[in-house]
C-alpha cells in the first residue's frame, strides 16, 4: 500500500491510499485534474469526505460525475447540496462499519465548526488498521491495534500566542483555531491515550502555514513516540504497509 499527499494545507486536501488493485480517495480538496493524473479511475472504490468545507471537498462532484461513489456524513452531504448526484452518495452512519472494496471503513464523529465532521478507522490487508483524523478539536475515542496514523497537527500553542502578541495573528482567526482545529499540544495528549506498540508510521497533515513549525512538530513527535514520522505535503509518497519489510 502507498499513501499518496495531493495537498495537506488551507489550500487543498487530498490522499490517496493506493493499493495492489484499488485507491481509496480520501478528501477531494484540490483540482479534480490533480486527482486524475496518474490514477486508474476503474481502481478507485470509493472517496471519504471528512465535512463540507472546501478545502476537504472542492472537487467532489467532479469526481462522482465521473462515476466515483462519495461516503460522508447525511450532514455533511446535505451541505454539499449535490442534487440528483446525491442519489450515488452513501449516508454514513456513525460507529458502523463501511465495506469499500477491499477496504472496511468506520467513521465516528468529531468536533469542528461545521454540520457532522466525521474521522475515519481504515482497514485492509496490505496496510493494516489505519486512523485518519482532520479539522478535529479533540478525539475523545481511543482505539486499539492501529498500524498506521494520520493526523492533524495544525498549529502549537506557544506559536499561536507569540503571533498574538506580535500582532501577526489576529484574535478573532486563533478563536476559531481553538474552536475548530488540533493543535500539537493535543496532537500529543492523543497519541500517548492510545496504544501505538503496532504502528508503523504517524503522518501529520494539515499544519498551519503560520502557526506551525514542521521540523518542531516533526521531531516533538519523533521523540514523543519513536514511530516514523512524517510531514505531509504535495507530493508525498510513502509506503504504507502493515508491518516493515
Amino acid at each position: 500500500m502507498k499513501l499518496i499527499c495531493l495537498g495537506s494545507s488551507s489550500s487543498g486536501n487530498c490522499y490517496l491510499l493506493k493499493g495492489k488493485t484499488e485507491t481509496l480517495i480520501i478528501e477531494a480538496g484540490v483540482n479534480l485534474k490533480e486527482i486524475k493524473h496518474g490514477l486508474q479511475l476503474g481502481e478507485v472504490v470509493g472517496c471519504l469526505l471528512t465535512h463540507e468545507h472546501g478545502d476537504h471537498s472542492k472537487s467532489v462532484k467532479g469526481l462522482m460525475k465521473l462515476g466515483v461513489k462519495v461516503y460522508s456524513s447525511l450532514g455533511t452531504l446535505k451541505a454539499l447540496k449535490l442534487g440528483i448526484l446525491g442519489r450515488k452518495a452513501v449516508k454514513m452512519q456513525e460507529n458502523i462499519k463501511y465495506i469499500i472494496g477491499q477496504f472496511k471503513v468506520t467513521p465516528y464523529q468529531v468536533e469542528h465548526d461545521c454540520k457532522q465532521p466525521f474521522m475515519y478507522i481504515i482497514e485492509h490487508a496490505e496496510c493494516g488498521k489505519v486512523l485518519f483524523i482532520t479539522d478535529a478539536v479533540y478525539v475523545p475515542y481511543v482505539f486499539n491495534d492501529l498500524n498506521n496514523i494520520i493526523i492533524e497537527a495544525n498549529y502549537s500553542d506557544l506559536i499561536v500566542d507569540r503571533n498574538i502578541e506580535s500582532g501577526r495573528l489576529p484574535l478573532l482567526v486563533r478563536n476559531r483555531l481553538l474552536n475548530s482545529h488540533m493543535s500539537l499540544e493535543t496532537c500529543k495528549q492523543f497519541l500517548m491515550a492510545n496504544d501505538l506498540t503496532n504502528v508503523q508510521n504517524i503522518v501529520l497533515i494539515h499544519l498551519s502555514d503560520g502557526n506551525s513549525n514542521a521540523k518542531q512538530f516533526k521531531r516533538e513527535i519523533k521523540e514523543l513516540t519513536g514511530k516514523n514520522i512524517f510531514i505531509a505535503s504535495k507530493g508525498l509518497k510513502i509506503d504504507f504497509n502493515k508491518e516493515p519489510f
